[in-house]
């Protein structure tokens, strides 16, 4: 499976180069190489989570270099919540699960705000994209984790 790109792309709100800024100073991080790394590690890890339009519409917020990474991966049949996808991504990098954790909030922290400042998507691209993934996401992306309330059995 392919995604298409959308007529009349959007621009994105900001370079590769400002959002790897953006996250050296959400993640503390010492250089530009490590927030780069924390980008791609945990775009990479998204991009096998998230499928179908939201998808897309979140790869055309971001930096292309960004989108690449990703688009490029193929998405699991696996879903997994979000302390899974933490356990995952620090499985898959080496790191501890609490250093996987502080990465994903530093990168996603910005992803939240690019998808919500491109006129694109739209302000409900972070409430799709929530609502196609499993529970425990909200908290990664630094929303609120709302539940309805479950009817008693």
């Amino acid at each position: 499976m392919y995604d298409q790109p959308r007529p009349n792309p959007a621009t994105p709100a900001m370079t590769f180069d400002q959002m790897l800024e953006r996250v050296r100073y959400e993640g503390a991080y010492p250089t530009r190489e490590r927030a780069a790394e924390a980008v791609h590690h945990v775009l990479a890890a998204l991009g096998r989570q998230l499928t179908g339009d939201e998808r897309v519409d979140l790869a055309q917020c971001l930096p292309v270099e960004a989108a690449l990474t990703l688009t490029a991966q193929i998405p699991t049949t696996e879903h997994l919540t979000g302390w899974g996808f933490v356990k995952d991504l620090a499985a898959r990098t080496g790191a501890t699960p609490a250093v996987a954790r502080w990465d994903t909030g530093a990168v996603l922290a910005v992803v939240t705000r690019l998808a919500v400042v491109t006129r694109l998507a739209g302000p409900d691209l972070l409430a799709r994209i929530l609502r196609r993934l499993p529970g425990g996401y909200a908290l990664l992306f630094g929303q609120a984790e709302l539940r309805q309330p479950q009817p008693a059995a």
